[in-house]
Order: structure tokens, then sequence, then C-alpha cells
């Protein structure tokens, strides 16, 4: 038993020292995102879950980024810093809204947003 714990301790080392330090401490690093809090609300004041937002940049079709509200209706989305965003907010029942973000200053972004119901929508 002696043994293979020796071999261990000769051998662990050895694996660990594989790995340059460089790779072993690196993290990835959000000094340069964006961060975006988004609260959904109804008409009548309600926190509104499960809506889905979505994130482009404002020269691009794709959507890059999505989120689903949490059961308090908030979430966040990180972006990078430097650029226009537009944010699409979709929710079963409402009617879809469109924000404009402008990343160029700052780093943070606080969104409130109530929901305009459809007519003849129940939620």
């Amino acid at each position: 038993m002696s043994l293979v714990i020796c071999l261990l301790a000769l051998v662990w080392p050895a694996g660990a020292a594989a790995v340059p330090a460089a790779a072993r401490t690196h993290r990835a690093s959000h000094v340069h995102d964006y961060v975006n809090f988004v609260t959904l609300f109804t008409n009548q004041g309600f926190t509104l879950p499960g809506a889905r937002v979505r994130v482009r940049r404002a020269n691009e079709r794709k959507f890059r980024w999505q989120a689903m509200s949490d059961r308090r209706g908030e979430l966040g989305i990180r972006v990078q810093q430097g650029a226009e965003y537009e944010l699409t907010i979709d929710a079963h029942g409402f009617q879809p809204q469109t924000r404009k973000i402008d990343t160029r200053e700052g780093n943070r972004e606080d969104l409130t947003i109530p929901m305009e119901q459809l007519a003849g929508g129940k939620r």
C-alpha cells in the first residue's frame, strides 16, 4: 500500500507540472462586457415570467444572445461594449417590443418594461 502512495506522490506533481501555469490560472474576462438587466411587467403590474428576450447587433439580422425571464420577470444578458444592439421581447399573449441599446458608454443598463397585452389575449 505504501508503495502505491509513493508512486502516486511521484506521478501527481509531474502531471500537474505538465500544464502551463497560464492555462491553470486563466479565466474568461468580462472586463469589457455590457450588462443589460431587464424586468418585465404586465399591464396590471404583475411580473411576466417566461418571456423570451433576444439581442443582436444593430447592423445584423441574426440574433446572437437570448434569455428567458425568470419567475420574477427578470433576466440579464451580457454583450460586448462599444456597439449598438437591438433587444426584442416576445411573450405569449403580449405585443412584441423592440428596444435600442447603446453600449458605447457605461457598462450596464437597467430596463423596466411594461408589456402590452394583445387584444383578446388572456394571461
